[in-house]
């Protein structure tokens, strides 16, 4: 399968049941990522991951592989049609955030239910300390590795792009701990609630990807 530019090609040489929908955000959630003292060589290979502007378009090697996306596709949209309810912003989310987690060398059910817990997929939301987006990205990031312009991250693929990002750096530095990784995403490294909270909500969106039949 390929998406584009891969983790190894843009990543690596920086990074050494549906439960019921009424989801709130809970108050873990509206921390933020700290700004940490970055390495000259990850900084620039941050940077270079993030300029990266490929339209989030999916290729198959084979008929299978694009019959379980559409079929994740389809499963996914079901899930989120009541907080998106037009198919095409529905289609183009899931599609960007399956595009970015997978370039990113991220589970695209981890993703999404960060971004369930973080912004309960509002584009547009803002957390008490200045948080922005889908996966409320701190602003500071747009200066450290971006061009410096925080509005962007309103911008779908661009706040993604930068959530996923972030999110594999952290793994990296974490040496694959998903929770102390989650806890740093939010501020809070080192306490339950957030990660609790990230893992609970991943359970609305997995997918047995098998075909039957």
């Amino acid at each position: 399968m390929n998406v584009g530019m891969t983790r190894r090609s843009c990543l690596a040489a920086a990074l050494p049941v549906l439960a019921p929908l009424g989801w709130a955000v809970p108050a873990a959630a509206h921390a933020g990522q700290l700004e940490e003292p970055l390495a000259d060589s990850v900084r620039s290979a941050l940077s270079a991951a993030i300029a990266f502007e490929a339209p989030p378009e999916p290729e198959f090697a084979s008929t299978q592989e694009r019959i379980l996306y559409l079929r994740w596709l389809t499963t996914m949209s079901d899930r989120l049609r009541r907080r998106k309810l037009d198919w095409e912003v529905r289609r183009d989310f899931l599609q960007t955030a399956w595009y970015e987690s997978r370039r990113a060398g991220l589970d695209v059910s981890l993703v999404l239910g960060l971004v369930q817990v973080e912004s309960a997929f509002r584009k547009y939301a803002i957390s008490s300390v200045g948080a922005r987006g889908y996966m409320q990205v701190m602003p500071f990031w747009t200066r450290v590795i971006g061009d410096g312009d925080p509005g962007k991250l309103f911008h779908m693929q661009t706040n993604l792009r930068f959530g996923c990002v972030i999110l594999r750096h952290y793994l990296d530095r974490e040496r694959g701990d998903l929770y102390m990784t989650l806890g740093r995403y939010n501020g809070s490294r080192g306490r339950a609630p957030y990660p609790n909270a990230v893992f609970a909500a991943q359970r609305n969106w997995q997918f047995d990807g098998r075909l039957t039949g």
